[in-house]
């Protein structure tokens, strides 16, 4: 008995050795991060923006309607504490053994932060929990009802306010979190040390900044095991490469298809790999497809314009497209803001009476920004003139600003979640194609972004019919060229009802819309063999509403991918030797050539 004392003992000894050991690891490793942060961030003349967002006037608006509403403040206030009472006096008498009283809050359905047992099975942990859940809905309940408000300041301090109650959720910092202090207490400190690594590799992949890793960054290489659809590079200028995509059937239609994609991100969403490829599935059933691949430009891209980008890009990439298969007409795609490219180009085409278009398909797509989703809570004339003078400077935003915009949209899937694992955890992120795709940020030309923030998401000039591109006026109530619309329900990047809106701007015959499940890119790329979602159909857009438009509408399980390749191929005409790429034009490269390749975070910004 003594003998197993003493190894109780020792092994005792031995874990606050190797705890003590950790520790001190830990306070190395901390150091080599703060050396590592200053030796990158370097100060310099250049001014420090104290309100890059432009927040600050919206919560000034709050603050003042708050002080002109004390009776509405008041009383919020009185409930809260109420609330917190209560549940003081619940957890109060659980302590003492008291049992069988129902939670007074639980978190909302998909919240994934409490799921560890201990949130729910340890009375500490779960007091915890239900007073951050009481507060953060006490915070999110006075800014959205007290008082009035302009709409969009309301939707800024929504925003804003949202993602504080994010960042300071429990879940968030080791000493509440229970799954973090069990692995801290079994591994005795290994996993803050492993995490203290990972953070100091971000930090060098991100140049002195935090650049959090979601996936393995060596798990994928483009062009081996992601973008992978045969094809052949058939024309480049300085800002795009046009890719011909190798025929899997003998026979194809008549007219081609071709892909504009968003700058903002790369085009190989839609060639991830062989299952979930649209590209590769839409060559399978019979179509010559097209892709256009945009350059991630640097300084060299400082002076092309929304102007230059749809004569260089779109249109030259229609002419090639018509020169290479010898037709008159092309079917055009465009997704998020390349579909709004696409729609500005139609109505360039209409207004000088270009035909060339034989139809266009619009996913998650805006033409109509009166109310463009969450997005335009970074986007007003201050936030523009913050971000304005580095874009001038540089003549490009870089990607880390807007994947950070995007990775806030979902600060607890795309931020947090990985502070967890990464950091305090210390696992290493797991291989995950579309979070590899995520990452893989795109910057953008200074006046083509400036030109996008401003005549859209601010001005809405394409929709109220005030846009002109090179002198020209651009009317969407001009376009008559047959449309097929996507939306996703649950899209907070481009909201369904704005797609809506946008469709009804346009004269098109015919003209479909369909409703998809899930959001922005899950709801598109949805291939038929994965047997996901669903989709909604109705003839028309009866109704002034997205809700109106809902009503008796037909749901069919699945992906939408058939019903549009059917609708396609009614207007592609008849079927023709397939044919193989470059036959006109040549073969400059192999798919999915080099413009797609250059990473940002691999170059000097």
């Amino acid at each position: 008995m003594a003998e197993q004392t003493s190894a109780s003992a020792k092994d005792k000894v031995q874990d606050a050795v190797e705890f003590a050991t950790n520790m001190g690891r830990v306070a190395e490793r901390s150091q080599e991060i703060w050396k590592t942060f200053l030796s990158r961030n370097t100060l310099d003349d250049t001014p420090l923006q104290a309100d890059p967002l432009n927040a600050m006037p919206a919560f000034t608006e709050l603050a003042t309607t708050m002080m002109n509403h004390p009776k509405q403040v008041a009383e919020a206030g009185v409930k809260y504490w109420m609330a917190q009472g209560e549940l003081w006096r619940r957890a109060y008498l659980s302590a003492w053994g008291a049992s069988g009283a129902e939670p007074m809050i639980e978190p909302e359905r998909g919240d994934r932060r409490f799921k560890d047992p201990e949130w729910s099975e340890n009375a500490v942990f779960d007091y915890v929990k239900q007073s951050y859940l009481l507060t953060s809905n006490w915070i999110m309940d006075t800014v959205r009802n007290i008082g009035e408000l302009d709409e969009r300041d309301r939707k800024k301090v929504d925003f804003f306010a949202r993602a504080f109650v994010e960042a300071i959720a429990p879940t968030n910092f080791i000493a509440t979190n229970p799954e973090v202090i069990r692995a801290t207490i079994t591994e005795k400190g290994e996993n803050l040390v492993r995490g203290l690594d990972n953070i100091l590799k971000d930090l060098e992949r991100g140049k002195g900044k935090l650049k959090i890793s979601q996936t393995d960054m060596d798990a994928f290489k483009v062009g081996e095991n992601m973008a992978t659809t045969p094809g052949q590079v058939v024309f480049q200028n300085d800002i795009i490469q046009l890719i011909q995509f190798s025929p899997t059937t003998d026979k194809v239609r008549a007219k081609p298809v071709l892909f504009v994609p968003p700058w903002i991100n790369k085009f190989y969403i839609l060639d991830l790999n062989e299952k979930k490829s649209m590209i590769k599935w839409l060559v399978a059933q019979g179509f010559t497809v097209f892709v256009l691949s945009w350059i991630n430009p640097n300084e060299n891209q400082r002076d092309e314009t929304w102007g230059s980008y749809m004569k260089k890009g779109v249109l030259t990439a229609v002419e090639k497209v018509l020169e290479e298969t010898g037709e008159d007409k092309v079917n055009m795609v465009g997704y998020c803001i390349g579909g709004t490219m696409v729609g500005s180009t139609l109505a360039y085409m209409a207004a000088t009476g270009d035909k060339r278009a034989n139809s266009a398909t619009f996913f998650t797509t805006q033409l109509d920004f009166s109310d463009p989703g969450e997005l335009q809570v970074f986007v007003d004339e201050g936030t523009l003139d913050a971000i304005g003078e580095k874009m001038d400077e540089q003549g490009y935003l870089t990607a880390e600003s807007m994947a950070n915009v995007f990775n806030m949209l979902r600060s607890n899937d795309l931020i947090w979640s990985f502070v967890i694992q990464n950091y305090y955890l210390g696992k290493d992120p797991f291989p995950f194609d579309l979070l590899y795709w995520n990452s893989d940020s795109t910057c953008m030309p200074a006046q083509v972004h400036r030109f996008y923030l401003k005549r859209f998401y601010i001005d809405n000039a394409l929709s109220n019919g005030e846009m002109e591109v090179d002198g020209v006026k651009l009317d969407l109530g001009k376009v008559t060229t047959p449309t097929y619309h996507v939306a996703a329900k649950e899209d907070h990047i481009a909201p369904p009802d704005s797609a809506f809106r946008g469709a009804k701007k346009l004269s098109s015959k015919p003209l479909k819309f369909i409703l998809g499940g899930s959001g922005h890119i899950a709801g598109i790329i949805n291939p038929p063999a994965g047997n996901k979602y669903q989709y909604w159909t109705k003839k028309g857009l009866a109704g002034d509403t997205l809700e109106d438009w809902a009503e008796k509408t037909t749901e069919t399980d699945g992906s939408w991918w058939p019903d549009w390749a059917e609708w396609l191929g009614e207007r592609s005409g008849d079927m023709i030797p397939a044919r193989e790429p470059g036959a006109t034009l040549g073969a400059i490269e192999a798919a999915p050539g080099s413009y797609v390749k250059v990473r940002s975070d691999l170059r000097d910004e």
